[in-house]
């Protein structure tokens, strides 16, 4: 189980994001977004080395708070061959310097995801260690996906990223998200798989949004 430090990182992770975000051809906002990190939730490596995070980061100073999904992993060394994808470097008060990625160039993050989807890996609390997240909603009519020989090759475009994944299918994360107020959506028409989340709106309002679907190719 991942341990959670509470401790000082500099720079932060809405300000990594604030200077990454502008650059993806999924982004709607302006040159600086005014990010705050409104919910999310973790994933375990299952070798205790990568830190898996899916954080809902919301820019305030977008019309309509739009609200971006960022999967992200936290390494103690670079990943070779990823540089394209590095986020930027920030300094842990307990782990030193942390390189964080677009997790869906990370392999290890793409292996749990599918996992997650497929019901083999629970998601996991945020900002609590050991603590489950019974909130996040995950479905999957697929059969068993085989990871054998499978390499992440994501792809960009105006509405999120698009993940070729294992045995003739698709996995779409959703960049840019499309809450609903107060109710759990349900699974995508025709997707194989999905995950979906919530995290708290304003005026003590609950959103909730579909984060991402698997479908055939």
């Amino acid at each position: 189980m991942a341990v959670i430090h509470h401790t000082t990182l500099k720079p932060t992770k809405t300000e990594l994001l604030a200077g990454w975000l502008p650059g993806r051809p999924w982004y709607r906002g302006g040159p600086a977004p005014v990010l705050e990190k409104s919910g999310g939730f973790r994933l375990d490596d299952p070798e205790g080395e990568v830190g898996i995070e899916f954080i809902v980061a919301t820019d305030t100073a977008s019309p309509g708070r739009t609200a971006y999904l960022a999967p992200l992993t936290y390494r103690g060394a670079p990943l070779e061959g990823a540089g394209h994808a590095l986020v930027g470097t920030m300094e842990h008060g307990v782990l030193g310097t942390r390189w964080v990625y677009d997790g869906c160039h990370d392999p290890v993050l793409v292996a749990q995801l599918l996992a997650l989807i497929e019901g083999r890996a629970q998601a996991m609390a945020q900002s609590v260690s050991d603590t489950p997240d019974r909130e996040v909603i995950r479905s999957c009519a697929a059969a068993p996906l085989s990871l054998d020989g499978f390499t992440p090759e994501p792809a960009d475009d105006a509405d999120g990223t698009r993940l070729p994944a294992p045995d003739g299918t698709v996995l779409r994360v959703h960049r840019v998200l499309e809450p609903v107020s107060g109710q759990r959506p349900p699974a995508p028409q025709d997707a194989l798989g999905h995950v979906a989340a919530g995290w708290p709106g304003p005026d003590d309002s609950r959103l909730w949004a579909v984060f991402m679907t698997l479908s055939r190719a």
